[in-house]
């Protein structure tokens, strides 16, 4: 288990209070977001900034979303503890800790192999065990399906067929959709096996999700 440090506690704190602030009333969400040291998903350089309310860049030309971003995309799952959960893009592995502490049954896909094996090395240090895979998150995970919460932390072109079909009924898939410049917060519930409901929210800027369906790669 790696060390925190009552600096970064305290940061923490201040962040928490600030989210709260901003709309995020989920307990449960805040409680993780005070108990998940942002800073060690971080090279060192970063590491003052982790406590503020930014993107900031992580490997491979990636980036760790804003905490805000976080507890939104989260909120607007509207979790219980023990829901499972898939994640599509798993990058630093941030979302997947706060999802583990929340004590959801976590599944997070990554496409690119560096990001995927930093992130089980650092969860696996941290203490958490979500299930991790290599490989084209716009296809899902179908071997654990259905899911109760999906939730995509990249840019899609709109949502994919694959995501939409692993969704238990009653389930919600969070997905920004959009170009690469802008994209709408969406929120998709399977209200039955046929009938789905989406409902439109704020808009952010993530890096594009690459796949099959999603955006393809130069």
């Amino acid at each position: 288990m790696l060390k925190d440090s009552y600096k970064y506690k305290g940061l923490r704190e201040i962040l928490v209070a600030k989210l709260h602030q901003s709309g995020i009333r989920d307990k449960n969400i805040l409680e993780a977001m005070l108990a998940v040291p942002r800073h060690f998903f971080l090279e060192s350089a970063f590491a003052e900034q982790a406590y503020e309310d930014i993107a900031l860049p992580i490997a491979e030309g990636q980036t760790i979303s804003q905490p805000y971003t976080v507890a939104y995309q989260t909120q607007l799952l509207e979790l219980q503890p023990g829901d499972k959960v898939l994640e599509i893009g798993t990058g630093s592995g941030y979302q997947a800790a706060i999802l583990c502490q929340m004590g959801m049954d976590v599944y997070s896909i990554e496409r690119n192999p560096k990001l995927h094996m930093q992130a089980q090395k650092l969860l696996n240090e941290l203490g958490y065990h979500p299930h991790l895979l290599l490989g084209d998150g716009t296809l899902g995970w179908p071997e654990f399906a259905p899911y109760h919460g999906i939730v995509v932390t990249a840019a899609s072109p709109g949502i994919p067929k694959p995501l939409k079909e692993q969704l238990a009924v009653g389930g919600r898939l969070v997905i920004p959709v959009g170009d690469l410049e802008s994209q709408q917060m969406l929120r998709l519930t399977r209200i039955s096996e046929s009938e789905t409901k989406i409902e439109e929210f704020k808009y952010f800027k993530f890096v594009p999700l690459i796949g099959k369906e999603g955006w393809h790669e130069k």
